[in-house]
């Protein structure tokens, strides 16, 4: 396996600890990467020294290492745990090994957490901290700010007032690894809708605190460093977070068994271009759901084509289905098309599943097919065409 280290100043006194995996393919087992991953780990250089979070189990060895090296021979006299998902605390036992005489510095939902994990929770060393509390390491003094929910109960952000670094958890990270060259926004937008998108409530109150300080630098525990244009990152954050369409578009998202409702989907593509619609399609059978899903999240109107199936819906719409209202799908306008040989149902059924979400707005027209398209579809899906793009 080949494996990078993304060690790197941030500031003169604050370095990036990590390690980047490139070979890794399927993160939580559930979402698929083109370009690895990153876990990132800091460490604050002062009178004492403090590491920030570790990292995936398969990468602890090349973390230590990494760590070992930028020690300069010196001891680390506090590990900050800010989250305790596996990606991050797998390091922790192994690193209270390393280093006995380090504190251990987390809240106290953080040491329940590990003694699950671990089999004990460093009763001996650790040092609990709530919102608002702060750590002095000289010349740096760390505020922990209580972040619950984003995405788990125990997490929480540190700010150094000196640097003006918010170190911002799972918050602001993205797929790829950190010398991946792309553009931040698809992958953080897809890592934010997957991972953290249910908890839009708890982004928000995150983001009022973060407004009241001086920020220069975030960094998060996935992703490059964030140190120009704050203000577009934090205002993308508000946006995903608030639930408000990022975009004007319409995605098509569709699953059809023979193809007689991907083209019907690809038709109305196609007059939706003519009139000018930004449009995303998508084929639910073949497509990364979770691009659809963010894409989903992106643009202010959906169009969902299925075929019924046993009488219900073909799986494929339906997962996707459960993927928007697990992540509270809402604020936009849906359009529904369905195809059934002698009992269509699945319009029904898909509404079914998502009116319960708030500020949903369904279109007046619905198309049915019975098997493929007949003389009546090109006008009702014009209809439906100029209805989305009123």
């Amino acid at each position: 396996m080949k494996v990078k280290v993304n060690a790197m100043l941030v500031t003169k006194d604050i370095r990036c600890i990590g390690v980047n995996d490139p070979d890794l393919d399927l993160f939580e087992e559930q979402y698929p990467l083109q370009n690895g991953m990153s876990y990132n780990s800091y460490m604050i250089f002062d009178d004492q020294i403090a590491v920030l979070d570790t990292v995936d189990r398969r990468m602890i060895r090349e973390w230590l290492d990494n760590l070992s090296v930028a020690l300069e021979g010196r001891q680390p006299d506090y590990l900050i745990v800010q989250h305790m998902e596996p990606d991050h605390s797998a390091g922790i036992a192994v690193f209270a090994e390393a280093y006995p005489e380090a504190r251990i510095v987390a809240t106290p939902m953080a040491f329940t957490m590990m003694g699950r994990f671990f089999g004990q929770s460093f009763a001996d060393r650790r040092i609990a901290v709530k919102e608002g509390d702060s750590l002095s390491l000289g010349r740096h003094t760390l505020t922990f700010l209580a972040a619950p929910m984003v995405h788990w109960p125990e997490v929480m952000v540190t700010y150094d007032s000196i640097d003006k670094v918010l170190f911002s958890a799972d918050g602001f990270g993205k797929f790829g690894t950190t010398d991946t060259d792309e553009p931040w926004e698809a992958e953080a937008r897809r890592y934010y809708i997957g991972i953290v998108g249910k908890y839009g409530a708890q982004v928000q109150a995150l983001l009022k605190k973060a407004a009241a300080l001086d920020i220069s630098a975030i960094c998060p525990l996935h992703g490059p460093v964030l140190r120009k244009n704050l203000s577009y990152y934090i205002s993308l954050y508000d946006t995903w977070s608030s639930y408000h369409p990022e975009s004007a578009g319409v995605v098509i998202a569709y699953t059809s068994v023979y193809g007689n409702t991907q083209a019907v989907a690809e038709a109305l593509a196609e007059k939706l271009r003519q009139r000018n619609c930004e449009v995303a399609v998508y084929n639910l059978s073949r497509c990364d759901w979770s691009e659809a899903v963010s894409a989903a999240f992106r643009y202010d109107r959906l169009v969902l084509a299925a075929t019924t199936y046993n009488m219900g819906i073909f799986p494929p719409m339906e997962h996707f289905l459960l993927h928007l209202t697990h992540r509270g799908y809402r604020k936009r306008t849906v359009a529904l098309i369905e195809n059934g040989t002698w009992a269509p149902a699945a319009a029904k059924l898909m509404r079914q599943l998502l009116e319960k979400q708030p500020d949903l707005t369904f279109t007046e027209n619905t198309v049915t097919l019975f098997s493929s398209a007949d003389a009546g579809t090109d006008s009702k899906l014009d209809a439906l065409a100029e209805e989305l793009c009123r």
